[in-house]
Parts: structure tokens; C-alpha cells; sequence
């Protein structure tokens, strides 16, 4: 799995808690008490505070890649180059571990 593939599933997984966490918050409006009022006030900020991460999220993985992809065109030889290197890197320690 790649760093985007998991920012990818992270951000379906917080969107996934963000809705069920909403549904509870309405499907409890009408209870009275005040364990009631004070779960459902700490549920809807940390409602929030996950809604702020997942933003974040989604915005560090766009700018990571356009970084890349910035990088990549700039020097498109020297990446090759590097991942050739990377990729024969981990082939020798593969090996070696067998």
C-alpha cells in the first residue's frame, strides 16, 4: 500500500466516522439529561477536530505530490536514476535476507 493509497483510506475512514458520528448526534437530539447533553457537546468537537484532520489530510497529500511531481519533472533522469538505485538497494538486502 502507498502513502497516498493510506491517506486515501485514512481520510474514507475519518469521512465514514465523521457521518456516523452525525447520525448519533441527531438520532439523539430529542434524549434529555445532562450525560446526554455533555456526550453528545465532547461527540460534536471531536466531530470537528476529526473534520480539521481529515482536511489537513487531504491538503499534505496534494501538496506532497505536486511537490514529487515538481521534482520529477525538473530533474526526470536523476529520479530514474535514484529509484534505480533505491530499487536495486532493497533487491540486495532481499536477497540477502533468503
Amino acid at each position: 500500500m502507498t502513502t497516498e493509497e493510506a491517506n486515501q483510506k485514512l481520510t474514507g475512514d475519518l469521512k465514514t466516522v465523521v457521518r456516523d458520528a452525525e447520525d448519533l448526534i441527531k438520532a439523539t437530539a430529542g434524549s434529555a439529561g445532562d450525560k446526554v447533553a455533555e456526550v453528545r457537546q465532547r461527540l460534536s468537537a471531536a466531530l470537528e477536530a476529526a473534520k480539521e484532520t481529515c482536511h489537513r489530510v487531504q491538503d499534505k497529500t496534494v501538496e506532497a505530490a505536486k511537490a514529487t511531481d515538481k521534482v520529477i519533472r525538473a530533474h526526470p533522469y536523476e529520479s530514474m536514476g535514484v529509484a534505480f538505485g533505491v530499487g536495486l538497494l532493497i533487491g540486495v538486502l532481499v536477497a540477502r535476507s533468503r
